[in-house]
């Protein structure tokens, strides 16, 4: 029987997950530091989704496209694989949203009207939520990027179809893609009077597409052949995405910087990539969705007992209190990790393993072995 194989572990770019979760983070809670005056790189923390999104197309092309290519992919497989990586924790951290603000209530605190959406809850729960399919954003919700993620995981054999007929063009591929999401970002900033990069519970389905498109393209690149000074030019993608961001450039550039920021580490060997591919910062990166996922939940929890143990006005934190709090959310997410993700990810997949095993075990007429990519 032919052996399963696997793709190379890209450990580089799994750490740069970390990096993404964080910058979100960072925005997210910039709004309770006190005295603090606006950042442009801080403003624009919201682009860590897109680093996200672009990172999602390039390692699922990574894991799949060949195996989609050429006709051994199985759909299903794929999804129970995607479902296993988002959905429990999605469910945890809403429950966990639903509970602090039934706790708030109760305590006489006042809480927004919209984050116990029950009209919002199905679609919420069948991750759809980000298709202009909830009336308002209810719950935790970061999520509605897992729910654009899902619209992209279910399209994935459209993008697998065109992508794989590109592999001889990276470039060509890549030039294309970045001409769609640059035209599509002007056009609907033309119409919707607002950036796509902007755009959450009405219009993620349709935020996640250039990106994931960009990193399958970009994965093209990277299949042909990895960039031959991978360090440089990391180190410039890098420096020219910060400089895009803190200028307040217009976004698609500094989106475009990060999938050359991703190409550029994914063409690190892990021998060569130093502490990128170190145990602790491929940790960071492993543990990075629980860190996007209870990024509010921790702060709805921490930041207003930090304002009533401190007595802070309007929640404004002072410096020490609030990175104390910013320090602790990996800690928060780790435990998510253990005690949530990890575990239900790897029963889902047993689950799906045993029945595969079970299948297997009956003779079938015309059976072969076949290889299989997993993520």
């Amino acid at each position: 029987m032919t052996p399963v194989q696997t793709p190379a572990d890209l450990r580089p770019i799994t750490a740069l997950r970390f990096g993404a979760a964080i910058w979100v983070a960072v925005y997210t809670y910039w709004e309770n530091l006190a005295g603090a005056g606006s950042s442009g790189l801080v403003d624009k923390g919201y682009l860590g989704v897109e680093l996200f999104f672009v990172l999602s197309g390039f390692i699922l092309s990574h894991v799949y496209l060949q195996s989609a290519g050429e006709k051994r992919f199985s759909y299903r497989g794929f999804l129970w694989a995607r479902v296993a990586r988002v959905y429990p924790l999605h469910v945890a951290t809403l429950v966990g949203v639903g509970l602090l603000a039934a706790v708030a209530l109760v305590a006489g605190m006042s809480v927004d009207g919209n984050v116990l959406s029950w009209v919002s809850l199905p679609a919420n729960l069948l991750m759809v939520h980000a298709w202009g399919l909830a009336p308002v954003a209810g719950w935790n919700h970061p999520s509605w990027s897992i729910s654009a993620e899902w619209f992209a995981y279910l399209c994935f054999p459209l993008f697998a179809f065109v992508f794989w007929r590109a592999r001889e063009k990276p470039v060509a591929a890549v030039v294309g893609t970045a001409a769609f999401l640059t035209v599509l970002y002007y056009g609907f900033e033309r119409v919707a009077g607002f950036s796509l990069t902007e755009a959450t519970i009405r219009w993620g389905a349709l935020r996640i597409v250039p990106c994931f498109a960009l990193g399958c393209a970009l994965y093209l690149v990277y299949r042909k052949a990895p960039l031959k000074a991978p360090w440089t030019a990391s180190a410039v993608s890098f420096g020219l995405m910060v400089l895009s961001a803190a200028l307040g450039l217009w976004d698609g550039i500094t989106v475009l910087l990060a999938g050359a920021l991703i190409l550029s580490l994914a063409s690190l060997p892990n021998e060569r990539a130093g502490w990128l591919a170190s145990r602790p910062a491929v940790y960071l990166g492993e543990i990075s969705y629980s860190v996007y996922m209870v990024c509010v939940p921790w702060k709805l929890l921490a930041v207003n007992l930090a304002a009533k143990l401190t007595d802070a006005p309007d929640k404004q934190l002072q410096l020490f209190v609030w990175l104390a709090i910013l320090a602790l959310l990996p800690v928060v997410a780790a435990l998510s990790y253990h005690l949530v993700e990890h575990p239900a990810r790897k029963a889902l997949r047993g689950m799906a393993q045993g029945r595969k095993t079970a299948s297997s075990d009956k003779p079938q007429d015309g059976d072969t072995p076949k290889r299989v990519f997993q993520s």
